[in-house]
């Protein structure tokens, strides 16, 4: 089937499905690498459905569960995926982005000097007057109370000692971090292939 056909298919799908009624923009695809684990846990590696569709056509993903609401086109019914596969493995890179997100991730959303978790900016811990680079290393999470408690000091001048020291995470151990913050929402056929630290049923 050419790729032209594929994309006019993935088309009709999305048409036929745009009646507010069904809800079908609330069935987000887990994406799963090809050995089965997520490529993201934080954000969770989600795709529309509608992107979800266009690969199966293209041959890119295998299906590992669907939804019970459905899709039609004038030829064809068919379930909307709820969780696929890559089926060529992609190789996470090493380190991620150095970004206000990712250090705000790497430091649990904590304020790295009490704790809190409100009104979090970013803090040099070298301050730059006295040298301090904006990188992995001399970047923490700070609550803006402590931001301007510690001003223009190092930690040890204004006596604030940083709860962790900071590091450049590599992807897994930022990874790691996500599964502390589950989304607010996780459809039944996810759950098999996600591990969240939270507390199990009995």
């Amino acid at each position: 089937m050419f790729k032209a056909e594929l994309m006019e298919r993935a088309a009709r799908f999305r048409s036929a499905a745009e009646d507010p009624t069904r809800n079908v923009a609330g069935c987000p695809a887990l994406v799963l690498n090809a050995d089965y684990t997520p490529l993201s846990y934080y954000p969770l590696s989600l795709w529309p459905w509608q992107t979800a569709i266009k690969a199966i056509f293209l041959d890119r993903v295998d299906v590992v569960a669907s939804y019970d609401r459905e899709v039609h086109s004038p030829s064809l019914d068919m379930k909307i995926p709820s969780v696929i596969a890559l089926k060529q493995y992609v190789k996470p890179s090493e380190f991620p982005a150095f970004t206000r997100f990712n250090v705000f991730l790497r430091d649990r959303f904590t304020c790295q000097y009490c704790g809190d978790n409100h009104h979090l900016t970013f803090d040099h811990v070298i301050p730059r007057r006295l040298g301090g680079r904006t990188s992995w290393e001399n970047i923490v999470a700070a609550c803006a109370p402590c931001n301007m408690k510690k001003g223009g000091r190092t930690p040890q001048q204004a006596h604030m000692p940083i709860l962790v020291k900071p590091i450049r995470p590599t992807n897994w151990q930022l990874q790691q971090r996500g599964k502390a913050f589950p989304p607010n929402f996780l459809h039944e056929t996810w759950r098999d292939w996600l591990y969240w630290d939270i507390e199990l049923e009995a």
